[in-house]
């Protein structure tokens, strides 16, 4: 499948190789999967449709019908999605209220058009086309959204790597959904990629940048322009940036990937523009990362969508740091694997207990995986059961999961049950102490040819929704 210059960055197969960390046990089950268009890429959650479940819209690079948005159920999963119609390969797609109606809007950075699509939303779910798609300089690679100028009005900034402008575009919105023309930056350096935040506490939006050689600090105007900043070696760090306050000062701090070098380069903030010297964390092909805190202990944790896969080498999913509170992560970081080619990683409570969950990109299947928090319960293996073909009327070898309680108390199970074409059996009972765990052994009986879906779920106390172990095998 080809590749495309866009703000992210793959690493080397020597990075791999010395730091890929082998699939743990953890607190993120695999519940399912939901098709997008080809090429899916990136991710914006919200609410579009006011039902106060988390909905995707997904951007996809190898069509124009790039722009999927995938309804939540709340219960984890999505209805089929509803795709509409973008420029040529779009790759990057932001969430915003841009015309003030209350309902979020949608704007897609189209890699190969010169302009950005905009769709307004009708907040019922649906969206209709914009009354203007902002004209680039250059075809955008990445879009984000910020009021740049201080006037209470969502703006859009974008960014170009290619010819003929390697440049930052702003886009000062006029508040009824048409933006103003471009104020264009176009630095002196190299810039892959781009994040945004008030880095010198004067109220005024800064611009960080990352490219092969420097990480370097735009700061704002407060009119869409910037002045250049503090600059510091990158390392290699050309990929995706996450802005966040990672250690408690109040000040904002940078998670960049570095994908030539296999690690998470974290630069914590003074408060006045600068940063201190980076920490590296080994990862391998970091693709992308966001901040969020994970485990409920009120400290941000990163979250890495890692991308490769070479025969039975695969280190495609994501890896979870978590925070110490200081600006330090704990190391290594736990893996959970996620079939092939994973290019972003997303965050949000999409059951609605209370706990966030990750939303996947898998480029190479065209879908997005969904990765349920189960907070002190974790399962080994993480991933789908998936069984060989298996003659109809016949009864496949168990496939086994360990379930094991993580939590200080004992975990009350109230039921475990399979469905579909599938049996299970079970060493857990209803009670599993503090530290223990138990097995459950899943045979794959199809009554019935072809693709055969299935479920495990178990009812306990742990969250006050079901948990979930997927599979899936094939009928002959």
């Amino acid at each position: 499948m080809p590749r495309f210059t866009v703000p992210f960055c793959i690493g080397s197969l020597a990075a791999v190789l010395l730091l890929a960390p082998p699939p743990v046990t953890g607190q993120f089950e695999t519940r399912g999967r939901s098709v997008a268009e080809p090429g899916p890429y990136s991710i914006a959650v919200g609410d579009f449709n006011h039902d106060g479940n988390l909905d995707l819209a997904v951007a996809s690079f190898f069509t124009t019908e790039g722009l999927s948005v995938l309804l939540g159920d709340g219960d984890g999963t999505f209805l089929p999605a509803v795709n509409y119609s973008t420029g040529s390969e779009p790759t990057s797609v932001v969430a915003a209220d841009f015309n003030h109606d209350g309902n979020l809007d949608l704007a897609v950075a189209n890699n190969l058009s010169s302009y950005i699509s905009l769709f307004l939303g009708n907040g019922d779910g649906t969206f209709a086309p914009g009354p203007q798609n902002p004209a680039v300089v250059a075809p955008q690679s990445f879009v984000a959204s910020g009021d740049f100028n201080g006037d209470g009005v969502a703006d859009l900034i974008g960014l170009s790597t290619s010819n003929p402008c390697r440049c930052i575009s702003v886009f000062l919105g006029n508040g009824d959904g048409t933006f103003r023309d471009a104020m264009v930056t176009q630095p002196s350096f190299n810039v892959q990629t781009i994040g945004i935040g008030d880095f010198n506490h004067d109220g005024k939006l800064d611009v960080v940048t990352a490219g092969q050689e420097t990480i370097n600090v735009l700061l704002g105007n407060g009119d869409g322009t910037f002045r250049y900043g503090a600059s510091y070696p990158s390392g290699g760090a050309s990929g995706p940036i996450a802005v966040a306050e990672l250690n408690g000062d109040k000040n904002l701090d940078l998670a960049v990937a570095n994908g030539a070098g296999g690690s998470i380069n974290v630069l914590l903030g003074n408060g006045n523009g600068t940063f201190q010297t980076a920490v590296n964390y080994p990862v391998s092909f970091p693709n992308w990362v966001t901040a969020a805190d994970l485990n409920g202990d009120h400290k941000l944790d990163l979250i890495v969508a890692n991308d490769f896969i070479r025969g039975r080498l695969n280190t495609s999913g994501a890896t979870i740091f978590l925070g110490n509170g200081d600006g330090t992560f704990q190391q290594p970081g736990r893996f959970y694997q996620a079939e092939q080619e994973t290019s972003y990683v997303a965050v949000g409570d999409f059951n609605g207990d209370g706990s966030p969950d990750i939303a996947i990109t898998d480029y190479r299947f065209d879908d997005v995986v969904l990765m349920l928090n189960t907070g002190v319960v974790s399962f080994s293996p993480s991933t789908m059961l998936l069984f060989s073909k298996q003659g109809v009327g016949t009864t496949s070898p168990p496939q086994k999961v360990t379930l094991t309680n993580t939590g200080k108390k004992a975990l009350n199970i109230a039921s475990i049950q399979a469905a579909g074409q599938f049996g299970m059996k079970t060493t857990c009972g209803t009670t599993v102490k503090s530290g223990a765990n138990c097995t459950i052994s899943v045979t794959f009986s199809p009554k019935t040819k072809g693709k055969v879906s299935g479920t495990v779920t178990i009812i306990d106390n742990a969250s006050t929704k079901p948990q979930v172990i997927a599979m899936q095998g094939t009928g002959s």
